[in-house]
């Protein structure tokens, strides 16, 4: 069989790592090895950070639920405890982004969670 060469084909994939490797300091921008590298621990790290921005984003919510729920004298997890016995369901994002832009929506939440718990 004869020997094939594969110009257009490398060429190709070539300019495709290329690519993605635009604005890449250096040689990791230009050089097919080192973009090659970079562009798979970049793919990488995209891939692994999909899934880390939940979790940051739910810790974020959590955080400003807590401040505002200790602003009305209750603590997170007694607010979230009166809420379901409440039986309010309202997600940490909905609940975070009420304390945040409505804060006397927020206290009539907390109140029925008080309420629910006893208090």
């Amino acid at each position: 069989m004869p020997r094939t060469k594969g110009g257009f084909t490398t060429r190709r994939r070539h300019k495709k790592i290329l690519k993605r490797a635009g604005g890449y300091r250096g040689g990791r921008g230009t050089l097919f090895r080192s973009a090659t590298e970079t562009v798979d621990r970049a793919l990488n790290y995209a891939y692994r950070d999909r899934r880390v921005r939940k979790r940051e984003f739910r810790a974020l919510w959590i955080t400003r639920i807590n401040a505002a729920a200790r602003e009305h004298g209750i603590s997170y997890s007694r607010l979230m405890n009166g809420l379901n016995l409440a039986n309010i369901d309202i997600d940490r994002k909905i609940l975070a982004d009420i304390a945040l832009n409505d804060p006397s929506s927020f206290g009539k939440i907390v109140s029925l969670a008080s309420s629910a718990l006893g208090n």
